[in-house]
C-alpha cells in the first residue's frame, strides 16, 4: 500500500503520572527514569518528548536519552512554550535571562516572549537548538514540534514568525501543529500549505474534537517530502474544554478500533507522499495511548504498511 515507507508509532511521553499509577504498562520493578525509558523503547520505536514544552532541555539530558535507547530509536521534541507564543512559568527560564526582564515583568509568575528583549528570545532559541545536538548527532532526532496556540492566527506577523524558524533551528526537521482552524479553511488553506511546503515543514495532521475554534480538520496532507506527522488527541468535546492546573484530562479518551481504522488509508496516503510517517498518540491518560498505539501498529501492519517495530 505504501511502497516501503517506514511508519513509526509512539506516544507523547513515557513518564505521564497517570500511566505510571495505572500499573498497566511498566512491569514491576521498572521504577526509575532510566528503566522506564529503556522499557518504553523496547515497546515503541518513537516517542514525543513533552517535558521540553514546560522547561528547556539540557544537553546532558539529551545525551542520557541517547544512551538509554536503541540505535534506531527516534525522539520528536516539543518546543519550549516561550518559543511558540504560550505563557511560560517564569521559574522555567534561566536566571541570566530573567535578569534581562524589565522591572515591570520581574514579579509575574508567567511570561510571554514579548516580555523579554529580542536578544533574550533569540538566545532561548539558540540554547534550545544546542541542547538537542546529542540527539541530532546520534541520528535520533526526528523532528522539533512547534505547537502554536489558538491565538496564533493566519496573519502576516504569524507567517513571518514561521519564516524565522529555519534560521533558529538550522539543520533540524520541523513539524508544525496549528490550533486555529482559520489556517486551513477557505483561501487560507492553500496559502498555509504552500508556506509550509516552501519552508520544508511538516504539517501536523490531527485527530481531535471538532466544533471549536481550535479544531483542525482531519486532513492527511504531507507538506514535507521527508516527514509526515499525525497526532491523536482524542474525540471527547467535553474533555477538550477542561480547565485546570494540568492538561492531562483534556486527552482522556480511549479510541475504539473502528476510529483508529479510519486513519489507516490516510496514513497510507501520507506514506506515498513522504519518506517516513510518525503517528503519535497524545491521549495520554492512564494506558490509553499505549493501548491505542499498539492497536494502530497492528491495523497498519494488517494493511501491509511498513510499520517500524522496536529493536530487540
Amino acid at each position: 500500500m505504501a511502497g516501503g515507507t517506514p511508519v513509526r508509532i509512539g506516544t507523547a511521553g513515557w513518564t505521564d503520572p497517570t500511566l505510571i499509577r495505572s500499573r498497566r504498562f511498566y512491569p514491576k520493578g521498572v521504577s526509575t527514569a532510566e528503566a522506564r525509558l529503556r522499557y518504553y523503547a523496547s515497546q515503541f520505536p518513537l516517542v514525543e518528548v513533552d517535558s521540553t514544552y514546560y522547561a528547556p532541555p539540557r544537553q546532558e539530558q539529551a545525551g542520557l536519552w541517547v544512551d538509554r535507547t536503541p540505535p534506531d530509536f527516534t525522539f520528536n521534541v516539543k518546543a519550549f512554550s516561550l518559543l511558540t507564543g504560550h505563557p511560560t512559568l517564569s521559574k522555567a527560564l534561566p536566571p541570566d535571562l530573567l535578569e534581562l526582564l524589565d522591572a515591570e515583568h520581574r514579579d509575574k509568575p508567567r511570561l510571554y516572549a514579548s516580555h523579554l528583549p529580542p536578544e533574550a528570545v533569540e538566545e532561548t532559541w539558540r540554547r534550545f537548538h544546542e541542547a538537542l545536538l546529542p540527539l541530532d548527532s546520534a541520528g535520533k532526532l526526528g523532528a522539533v514540534l512547534l505547537q502554536y496556540p489558538e491565538w496564533f492566527t493566519p496573519r502576516h506577523a504569524s507567517r513571518e514568525e514561521l519564516r524565522k524558524v529555519p534560521g533558529r533551528l538550522p539543520g533540524y526537521q520541523v513539524c508544525v501543529e496549528l490550533r486555529n482552524r482559520a489556517w486551513l479553511v477557505d483561501r487560507d488553506r492553500d496559502h498555509t500549505l504552500g508556506l509550509l511546503r516552501e519552508l520544508g515543514f511538516a504539517l501536523v495532521c490531527v485527530d481531535m474534537p471538532q466544533g471549536f475554534r481550535s479544531s483542525m480538520p482531519p486532513l492527511a496532507v504531507a507538506t514535507s517530502p521527508d516527514l509526515a506527522v499525525v497526532r491523536f488527541h482524542g474525540r471527547d468535546p467535553e474533555a477538550w474544554t477542561h480547565k485546570g492546573p494540568t492538561a492531562g484530562p483534556r486527552f482522556r479518551y480511549l479510541y475504539r478500533e473502528e476510529e483508529l481504522r479510519e486513519w489507516v488509508p490516510r496514513i497510507g496516503k501520507l506514506a506515498t507522499e513522504a519518506r517516513q510517517v510518525h503517528a503519535v498518540m497524545n491521549n495520554c491518560w492512564e494506558d490509553h495511548a499505549v493501548v491505542n498505539g499498539r492497536q494502530l501498529m497492528d491495523l497498519l501492519g494488517d494493511a501491509n504498511l511498513e510499520v517500524v517495530t522496536p529493536e530487540a
